[in-house]
């Protein structure tokens, strides 16, 4: 992806430069073919995932005994806010059949369980939460950062979500999208306050309500069963971080021009760097597990 570049007339100050960098961010993908504007890779992660839960939930109905369209829907309508003892168990099966993150398996060398949890849900109102928030920060994220971004700080803050399960949650199968979405929510909070002097009160309110947000979910956590905070949590610190290195900040250069400093091209090595930061931390954990 070329950087974004914007001709600046004078030598800016501190906070009409950081007015300029946000407003550059988010007319992005304004000034391309309508094509381009459309935020991709949030509607193909919200549909693969949402396909990913149909098979599954159906897969589910069938070992519970109801076949068809209509035994599905009966599942689904049955269990779509809380389920039954013996229907939890069935689905934690076939969960852990599908990807769920189970520490036991995750040491006997399937490591492909810390990426798979991501796209995988348990009822209704589990996935019908997290892809609506999925989709309400995502349409306005992916064309800030950019899709590559966008996908590599999903993925990644998701992947360390379901590493910080497997370290602090042992005991628990854990599914769900919902620590990439916090990363996500991380990776925001850090724009905001890199670009605090272009909002009224230096972005207080904005960051205040994001922390509102944050609190009320990590403390539902505190009191709902079977919500993994160790994955929401390591989402939220992970998202922080790679927003930090990654979200879109412009800066004035040769020419009185703005340039997007932590556009991934520019920073191809911090990318390299994270990939293998991510896997030592999945390598350490499995040690420390396993010991």
């Amino acid at each position: 992806m070329k950087d974004t570049i914007v001709q600046a007339n004078n030598t800016l100050t501190p906070q009409e430069l950081s007015w300029l960098s946000y407003r550059t961010a988010l007319m992005h993908y304004r000034q391309r073919p309508w094509l381009l504007r459309i935020s991709w890779i949030t509607w193909i992660i919200t549909i693969a995932t949402c396909l990913v839960w149909i098979f599954t939930s159906q897969q589910t109905a069938v070992a519970l005994g109801l076949h068809g369209f209509s035994g599905w829907i009966t599942f689904v309508v049955r269990d779509a806010i809380s389920l039954s003892t013996r229907d939890n168990d069935v689905l934690s099966q076939v969960l852990v059949t599908y990807g769920a993150k189970d520490n036991t398996l995750i040491l006997h060398g399937q490591y492909w369980r810390f990426v798979a949890p991501i796209f995988l849900h348990a009822n209704a109102l589990h996935i019908g939460l997290n892809m609506l928030n999925f989709v309400v920060l995502g349409l306005v994220l992916e064309r800030m950062l950019g899709p590559l971004r966008f996908l590599f700080i999903y993925l990644v803050t998701g992947i360390i979500a379901s590493i910080a399960s497997f370290h602090f949650s042992p005991q628990d199968i854990s599914v769900g999208a919902s620590g990439a979405i916090f990363g996500l929510v991380g990776a925001y909070s850090i724009f905001i306050v890199a670009h605090r002097r272009a909002f009224r009160f230096g972005g207080i309110p904005a960051l205040g309500w994001l922390v509102l947000i944050i609190a009320l979910n990590l403390g539902l956590g505190l009191f709902v069963q079977n919500v993994d905070n160790a994955a929401h949590v390591g989402g939220l610190l992970s998202g922080c971080i790679l927003g930090w290195w990654f979200a879109p900040l412009y800066k004035q250069g040769a020419q009185d021009k703005l340039t997007d400093v932590h556009n991934l091209s520019r920073r191809w090595p911090l990318v390299l760097l994270t990939i293998i930061g991510t896997l030592v931390l999945a390598i350490i954990s499995l040690h420390i597990t396993n010991a």
